[in-house]
């Protein structure tokens, strides 16, 4: 990550969530709460497959577990990754009960003109 919060190119090595994306995903974490196939609706993240959305839906639900927003302490933890074409993401995810759960939400990043473009992965335990 760059000092003004950007997103850093730098293969093989994992670096810290861009300040610049953590308000999008923010929101989708939000979105997920509300319906965890969802993330429709949010500016910059391209919809969700009904398919990708019913496995959300099934690996939450299997959980056993409720979602809460993401606290500052998630940042910690979670991680971008550039692969030479776009960045991955993993974004620890937290529970009522647990707090930091063993559940990730993976998202693809790739720039799009002067912005980015955020696709739902998954979430899933790793």
């Amino acid at each position: 990550m760059t000092t003004d919060g950007a997103p850093t190119k730098a293969d093989d090595r994992e670096l810290p969530v861009p300040l610049v994306w953590r308000p999008v995903i923010q929101q989708v974490v939000e979105t997920l709460r509300g319906d965890p196939g969802g993330a429709v609706g949010v500016p910059g993240v391209r919809p969700v497959s009904a398919e990708t959305s019913k496995q959300i839906q099934e690996y939450v639900a299997d959980y056993g577990e409720t979602l809460v927003s993401l606290p500052e302490a998630s940042w910690e933890t979670s991680i971008a990754s550039w692969t030479g074409e776009r960045w991955d993401v993993l974004v620890d995810l937290w529970t009522e009960r647990e707090g930091r759960s063993d559940l990730v939400l993976h998202l693809q990043v790739q720039e799009r003109g002067p912005g980015y473009e955020f696709e739902v992965y998954m979430v899933y335990v790793p």
